[in-house]
């Protein structure tokens, strides 16, 4: 009798050490473009990630794949990353990997991946595999392919899911000086991944739209991806956030820490106090329903990205305004707003008279209204603009011909007479009622929360 419990007991030990033995690992580091000098870093961080969290064991690097006069031959992919090599561990991680790498079977190494492993992806994980050496499949698995970057700059990413393992302890923004990737439009869909972090301009211009850094997925039968752009530099991959970051992420991966892969939404969303009062969507944050050019003929520069509607321009080029197909007399409409610097755009209130949304900083600054101001009519009474590149908040009351205006909390106009329109407006049934009219002719910007309450 206590042989045989001595054996039960022998044998539940074995199953719990059999639990929570660390999950295996290969850390792929070969490269068959750019090179990045962090690249020995990388290695050295992730295995004593995985030695000092337990969660993981590195058990072999993928190495090489380049110049062979360097000896970075393809050799170490070849012979580590068949399929019978890829059965003895649960995750790899492309570490700063790029180029064409001599995977002996990709279509393999995509169906197990997506056959319940995991691929872990750090920066230039999103240049493999691309370009002239283009392999779809893996694009798609990972969630977006390498375009191209500017200068390292500092950033504001935004945390889009403070409950993730990768971001949970990085606060609603995560300030980095790091190389920010820009991604192919082809490659990229917000609707397929779920987003960890994201800018919602452009790094180096301020434009408004959808710049990812990080995200999870979910993919196959069971199968995980996790994302960073971050990681270009070795004073990153030494910093103790970012490590926090990538060891969230492949926890996660590996099924030790819970968190979704499952597509963010970017419904703008309204609020059970201002539904009950009566405010409804005018963007829905998803399409441009309800919406339409105010010429058919003119340029395409207004897209719905990561629940933002944005006006892009290139230097000189000038886009089209877009209205509301509903008009409205009376009411009182709230929205958000932003602009790069340099920008100059308009919120037209029943397609008539503009509030303008204008970057202050800009030395050719415009005589006839700076940010906030009733165009043509009316100086704030106060400044309330905040800085280019910064989303700001606006909140109009029209009723009548009279208009109050309040600016970042400030109320700039107060039952301001607008008598006729003020420039570039629609037409001139100033008695009649009118579409909500964004400016789209003139320079970026982009809205999102644009809700409106009739008082009529």
């Amino acid at each position: 009798m206590k042989l045989r419990l001595l054996t039960a007991a022998l044998v539940a030990v074995g199953s719990i050490s059999a639990e929570a033995a660390p999950k295996k690992v290969l850390v792929v580091t070969a490269t068959k473009g750019f090179r990045h000098s962090s690249i020995a870093t990388a290695e050295n961080v992730i295995a004593t990630l995985g030695e000092t969290s337990g969660a993981f064991t590195v058990v072999d690097y993928v190495r090489g794949g380049g110049d062979a006069k360097k000896g970075q031959d393809d050799s170490d992919v070849m012979e580590k990353m068949t399929l019978a090599k890829l059965a003895q561990v649960d995750a790899v991680i492309f570490a700063n990997t790029t180029g064409n790498l001599a995977i002996p079977d990709k279509d393999g190494f995509i169906k197990w991946v997506e056959n319940g492993h995991a691929l872990i992806g750090m920066h230039s994980c999103s240049d493999t595999f691309n370009g002239a050496a283009r392999y779809q499949p893996f694009i798609d698995l990972l969630g977006a392919e390498f375009k191209t970057h500017g200068a390292q700059v500092q950033v504001d990413a935004y945390n889009q899911d403070p409950s993730h393992p990768a971001t949970k302890h990085l606060g609603p923004v995560y300030t980095i000086f790091d190389e920010i990737y820009e991604f192919t439009d082809a490659s990229w869909h917000r609707d397929r991944v779920h987003g960890l972090l994201t800018l919602d301009k452009h790094p180096q211009t301020l434009a408004p739209g959808d710049h990812p850094i990080a995200w999870s997925k979910d993919v196959g039968h069971g199968g995980k991806v996790f994302y960073t752009s971050l990681g270009h530099r070795e004073d990153v991959w030494t910093s103790a956030l970012y490590q926090q970051h990538i060891l969230g992420g492949i926890k996660w991966a590996l099924g030790l820490e819970k968190g979704s892969g499952k597509p963010t939404d970017t419904a703008n969303k309204i609020s059970d106090a201002e539904k009950k009062d009566g405010f409804k969507l005018l963007f829905d944050g998803k399409t441009m329903t309800g919406w339409k050019y105010r010429r058919a003929e003119g340029p395409k520069s207004w897209s719905v990205q990561n629940g933002m509607l944005v006006n892009t321009l290139g230097k000189g080029e000038h886009g089209t305004d877009i209205h509301t197909e509903e008009k409205y007399k009376d009411f009182v409409v709230r929205f958000e707003y932003q602009v790069p610097p340099g920008s100059n755009s308009g919120f037209y209130l029943r397609g008539r008279y503009e509030l303008q949304i204008f970057d202050n900083a800009n030395k050719d600054g415009h005589a006839k209204g700076l940010n906030g101001d009733l165009y043509n009519v009316a100086s704030c009474a106060v400044p309330a603009a905040r800085k280019a590149g910064q989303w700001q908040q606006g909140e109009a009351r029209m009723v009548g011909d009279k208009v109050t205006y309040i600016l970042n909390g400030v109320k700039v106009h107060d039952n301001v007479q607008v008598a006729r329109g003020t420039g570039g407006h629609l037409d001139d049934d100033n008695d009649k009622p009118g579409p909500v009219l964004l400016q789209g002719d003139h320079g970026a910007a982009g809205f999102r929360n644009i809700r409106i309450k009739r008082l009529d």
